[in-house]
């Protein structure tokens, strides 16, 4: 017993640095990170994100290097952007934002994933607009298809209103997004466009001055969508 609870605690005193450390990314250093995710991923076209779905999108979310950590309790933690689809088609300037969770059950180590999440509807938008947002509660979420088209889902998954992709690196067992909650990194967006500036002035491209790699994350969702 004695033995099992030094391992617990020497596990969670090596988690917690790693999870520190990752939190301590400068906002233009996750944008950068957001591109790499996003040019990875469709670099396989037999294995990306579909198309159509893509083209259809009303946001989508870039998380790099989500966090993972645990021992029967776990614990996320990932910092990304966001960006809207326009009304005349374009997307829009990114807003930053964090992705939260925790979980229990059987469960140890520490991992690192890449997540994108493609938002098939207007009702998630509209409640990470007002700040927040939760997986599973305020829109259905589903693990999404790979491909060169989304031919190939579910009924169960064309159900759902946000598809999640991830990519794991690391060993890590019981993985889940239901549950998991997205907030407006205001802190961040205060770094990069200037205090009080609202995601919603964000989205609206009511910004100026935008740093290279926050442009290059939109350009580059630009370059997908548009094939």
């Amino acid at each position: 017993m004695v033995k099992r609870s030094l391992r617990r605690l020497l596990l969670i005193g090596l988690l917690l640095p790693a999870m520190a450390v990752h939190a301590e990314d400068p906002p233009l250093v996750r944008a950068t990170n957001a591109v790499r995710v996003l040019k990875e991923i469709m670099q396989a076209p037999d294995k990306a994100i579909p198309q159509d779905l893509l083209r259809d999108a009303k946001a989508i979310a870039v998380i790099p290097d989500r966090i993972k950590a645990g021992f029967i309790f776990g614990g996320s933690r990932g910092e990304g952007l966001i960006s809207v689809k326009s009304a005349d088609g374009t997307w829009s300037n990114p807003s930053f934002i964090t992705m939260t969770g925790g979980s229990v059950g059987f469960q140890a180590g520490v991992s690192s994933t890449d997540v994108v999440l493609v938002f098939r509807t207007q009702r998630g938008v509209d409640s990470i607009v007002r700040g927040k947002f939760t997986l599973g509660a305020d829109a259905s979420a589903a693990a999404g298809p790979v491909g060169r088209t989304a031919s190939a889902s579910t009924d169960a998954q064309m159900k759902a209103e946000i598809y999640s992709y991830s990519r794991t690196r690391g060993l890590f067992a019981g993985v889940a997004l239901d549950g998991s909650v997205l907030r407006i990194d205001y802190d961040a967006n205060a770094a990069v466009y200037g205090a009080g500036v609202t995601p919603r002035r964000i989205f609206e491209g009511g910004v100026s001055n935008v740093p290279g790699p926050v442009v290059d994350f939109r350009d580059r969702l630009e370059e997908y969508t548009s094939r």
